[in-house]
């Protein structure tokens, strides 16, 4: 077996590139492609670094679902007993279809309507990650008309930097995120002064993909400054939200291990005074980022300039296959780089390809100057894609979304089959005859 960057379940056994015991080229040729392809095993196992981190404790683990929502995604997570973090009723919905429990889902989110508060509050969520005193007010308001008490944790920017990609970065003062640090005393005394709220908690999420420990403990010190602020007001927080945004290997990124994240944040809470405490997390794509693979097929191998010899005139060949980036938004938005490896090996000297999409704009890339042995009708794997590779997939172009599939073992479920085209334009209506 050949190991790749990421996940220990996707590896070469032989040359061919498997999922845990599942070839991707076997998926492919049943499911077709563009296809995503997820391992549940290694869900679970990134799961276990937080459980075997926090056991003893007092905690509440909320997936992040919107790195996935899958209904199978989340159906595992909830057997496995952890809770949600959402940020807008559809994401509440998903929820409850598969079999998650409301009162361990925190819901967070800048922009919440009145609409979505009130079924949130009929659903019984655990509590609202509020993010703003206009927020606190609709709140407030929403609660009383409906005879509700609404459970809060302020989310507080505590104005750290993430050193992350900007675009992903939550904790700044140039964030639309959260509470301004210097605002959260007064806000905590607002929020118990109003009816129809109970003050809780207090949260903080400062970014995606970090990749070190003094982020988490810079943005920890602050939010422990203002729990014994608040609390010598009178007010009691019973609850402290790490959130998440732990990165994961793309390439050669090297984040700390989960048990060492967590162990150095618990230690300093220790220190200060507040074991007692419940300790949330809302991991996202730690639990499924490297779990999953997208898989593509070779459409065309195409050189630059009008060259014929495998070369162009400039050095820039194109392998053309049927991902897009309506199926993976990460390189075209962030510019990220992601892992491209062929499904099956060839013994073949490999040449160096802009691997593009057949969408009709020049950003659609999901990987530049890369090496590869491949022929047209080859196929392709993206590594690290299972976390906002589906949840941010689109049909621009009238492209239908691709087909998702679960593996355990050598068994694999398709958990969400391709779109058709009808689909994709059913809500559509023709203007009247004339």
């Amino acid at each position: 077996m050949n190991l790749l960057p990421g996940s220990p379940h996707v590896a070469y056994i032989g040359d061919s590139l498997h999922v845990e015991q599942c070839a991707l080229d076997q998926l492919a040729a049943e499911h077709g492609t563009p296809l995503y392809v997820y391992s549940r095993t290694a869900m679970l196992e990134a799961l276990a670094g937080y459980q075997r981190a926090l056991a003893g404790r007092d905690h509440l683990i909320c997936y992040a679902m919107k790195a996935n929502p899958n209904l199978a995604v989340l159906q595992t997570f909830a057997a496995a007993g952890c809770g949600f973090d959402i940020v807008s009723i559809g994401e509440l919905e998903r929820v409850l279809a598969a079999g998650g429990d409301p009162a361990k889902t925190v819901f967070s989110g800048v922009g919440k309507t009145a609409d979505e508060m009130r079924q949130a509050l009929h659903a019984g969520v655990f509590c609202f990650n509020v993010e703003s005193e206009a927020e606190l007010e609709r709140l407030s308001d929403v609660a009383n008309r409906i005879g509700k008490l609404a459970r809060v944790s302020l989310r507080v920017n505590p104005d750290v930097d993430a050193r992350t990609h900007p675009y992903i970065s939550t904790g700044l003062k140039a964030n639309k995120f959260g509470v301004a640090h210097d605002r959260a005393v007064a806000t905590y005394l607002k929020a118990a002064d109003l009816p129809g709220l109970e003050v809780v908690g207090i949260d903080c999420h400062i970014g995606s993909q970090i990749t070190a420990v003094e982020p988490y403990l810079d943005a920890l010190d602050k939010l422990l400054d203002l729990v014994e602020a608040v609390e010598a007001r009178g007010l009691s927080l019973h609850h402290i939200d790490l959130g998440g945004g732990l990165g994961i290997t793309y390439s050669d990124e090297q984040p700390p291990a989960t048990d060492e994240l967590v162990g150095r944040l618990l230690q300093r809470i220790d220190e200060r005074g507040h074991g007692h405490r419940k300790i949330l997390f809302e991991p996202g794509r730690s639990l499924v980022g490297n779990a999953g693979v997208l898989v593509s097929e070779v459409l065309y191998l195409k050189p630059a300039c009008g060259a014929s010899d495998g070369a162009s005139s400039d050095g820039k060949n194109f392998c053309i296959v049927d991902a897009g980036m309506n199926d993976l938004m990460r390189p075209a938005m962030y510019e990220a780089w992601m892992a491209i490896v062929p499904c099956q090996r060839r013994d073949e000297a490999a040449q160096q390809y802009d691997v593009v999409g057949p969408v009709c704009e020049s950003g659609d890339w999901l990987g530049r100057d890369r090496a590869l042995a491949v022929r047209e009708g080859d196929r392709v794997a993206v590594l690290s894609a299972g976390a906002y590779g589906m949840s941010m997939a689109s049909n621009y172009n009238s492209r239908g979304r691709a087909a998702e599939v679960m593996v355990s073992g050598g068994q694999a479920w398709l958990v969400r089959r391709r779109e058709l085209a009808a689909e994709l334009f059913a809500h559509d209506q023709l203007l009247p005859a004339r």
